[in-house]
């Protein structure tokens, strides 16, 4: 097993795409070829995880947040970026992020968080655009249903919770093989007409290459004709944060000691409860500020995410509450979410949660 076994893998749950233009998502640091001993996941790179996984032998550091974020020009031990690096570089260790991709999935960081909390009707807070592309095709209606099958197990046709959609429409396709063609139906220098069908299916932009080979591999002529078309429509699978609802509303202050106790935090630091009971939920790992009017607009109780500067609070104008729990604390089970993929693909690769404790806010 090497390690870009894992890391298509991952890929494909939480594609590169999806990651925010700043971040820095992927394979870091080693060669995706390098078989694999085993796997450290982690929320962060320190020094102290490096050496737990050299002393557990293991040779894949998973983690959340990416280990280089800003461009590195030396690699001389100066910083704790580069000693990390450098460890990893000298043992054998690969370091892979997987960062906002895992945060924008409908079942990634936010679901994490969501289900620690007993969420229902969960949806995604803040849907991305420019991540869907439509393909339109004909084909010999004889042969719509073979096509159509191997473009949906492509990855087409998947529109929320409704698999194997498309829109076709009838016609007439008409033609005429040159001298060099071999034409599936008809003869050389003779125009054919054939009855076809339009076909028109969305699917994730990513997956653009394998809903297309499909097509090509499975149609039975010569030359297949369709075109690609990027959408801007909002994808309410991918984006930021998640709003869900409680099972039934419990009194604020009820709430806030949930949330301390299902998210394993010290403090919560919290605007005035202008709510008195709270049903509507949402939700941001990591820093969310960004997402409050988001959550104001759906008329969320409660607004729970991390690093919330000072004049932030603000903006809560007695409409919601926020609750922050901390960047850390917010992402913490993040480690769980992993390691519950990854152990249930892998059977036969060690897993090992990551005992460091990389949090570097302590309480008094």
């Amino acid at each position: 097993m090497k390690i870009k076994d894992i890391t298509n893998y991952l890929e494909q749950l939480a594609p590169l795409s999806y990651q925010e233009s700043y971040d820095n998502s992927g394979l870091l640091v080693g060669s995706r070829d390098l078989e694999i001993s085993g796997v450290s996941i982690t929320l962060d790179v320190t020094e102290e995880v490096i050496d737990e996984a050299i002393k557990n032998g293991d040779n894949l550091i998973i983690a959340h947040h990416p280990l280089i974020f800003k461009g590195l020009k030396s690699l001389t031990g100066k910083h704790w970026v580069e000693k990390c690096v450098l460890k990893a570089i000298k043992n054998d260790i690969a370091i892979y992020a997987i960062h906002t991709n895992l945060d924008h999935v409908h079942t990634g960081v936010n679901a994490k968080i969501s289900e620690k909390l007993g969420l229902t009707k969960l949806e995604v807070l803040s849907p991305k655009k420019d991540t869907l592309s439509k393909l339109v095709t004909f084909v010999p209606t004889a042969n719509k249903q073979t096509i159509l099958e191997a473009m949906y197990a492509a990855g087409a046709g998947q529109i929320g919770n409704y698999d194997h959609c498309s829109f076709q429409t009838s016609g007439i396709g008409t033609f005429r093989p040159g001298d060099q063609a071999n034409p599936h139906i008809g003869k050389n220098n003779e125009d054919e007409s054939v009855e076809e069908t339009r076909i028109e299916v969305i699917f994730p932009s990513h997956d653009s290459g394998k809903v297309i080979a499909a097509l090509t591999d499975s149609h039975p002529y010569e030359e297949v004709a369709y075109y690609l078309t990027s959408l801007n429509n909002d994808n309410q699978e991918v984006g930021a944060g998640m709003i869900g609802e409680l099972p039934e509303s419990i009194p604020a202050m009820e709430f806030l000691q949930l949330l301390k106790d299902k998210m394993n935090t010290e403090c919560v630091r919290h605007t005035e409860l202008c709510k008195s009971e709270i049903k509507k939920v949402a939700v941001c790992g990591g820093a969310g500020s960004f997402l409050l009017t988001k959550a104001k607009n759906k008329r969320a109780d409660v607004f729970i995410s991390g690093d919330f500067k000072y004049h932030d609070f603000f903006e809560a104008e007695n409409k919601i509450i926020i609750a922050d729990i901390g960047h850390y604390e917010s992402e913490q089970f993040t480690k769980d979410l992993l390691y519950d993929i990854l152990s249930k693909k892998f059977t036969n690769i060690a897993f090992r949660l990551s005992e460091v404790l990389t949090n570097p806010i302590n309480y008094l």
